[in-house]
């Protein structure tokens, strides 16, 4: 993804399928393997694919636990609905992730981030 190369960190993240909804030890970014999927979809163009992605992460909160992964989950949601002109949902998506941040930090880059997304949603 570093190297802006979507499809070749797609085909590298394919490999690692038949593990992601496992968790690893120790617990750290459990069904991340789907979080870079999602975002290696969404730098590729292909937005309704990223939602998926995304979507299984936020269906399964119970892998995720307290893993930032669940919270960004909603965010990257977000994006790739916007990106697959799905402006309604996206707005529920961003909601959710600021929902979930409200009482975080407001200078933190990400959430900054966030809100200016959003803000440009309505």
């Amino acid at each position: 993804m570093n190297r802006r190369n979507s499809s070749g960190a797609l085909e590298f993240l394919r490999q690692a399928q038949s593990y992601e909804m496992g968790t690893p030890t120790p617990f750290i970014a459990p069904m991340g393997v789907l979080y870079l999927r999602g975002y290696a979809y969404l730098a590729a163009g292909q937005s309704k694919e990223a939602a998926a992605e995304f979507q299984r992460i936020v269906d399964h909160p119970g892998i995720v636990q307290n893993s930032p992964i669940g919270s960004l989950a909603h965010l990257g949601l977000g994006r790739a609905l916007v990106a697959g002109g799905e402006k309604a949902k996206a707005r529920t998506a961003y909601q959710d992730f600021l929902g979930i941040w409200k009482e975080a930090d407001a200078d933190i880059p990400i959430l900054k981030q966030a809100k200016e997304e959003y803000a440009r949603l309505q």
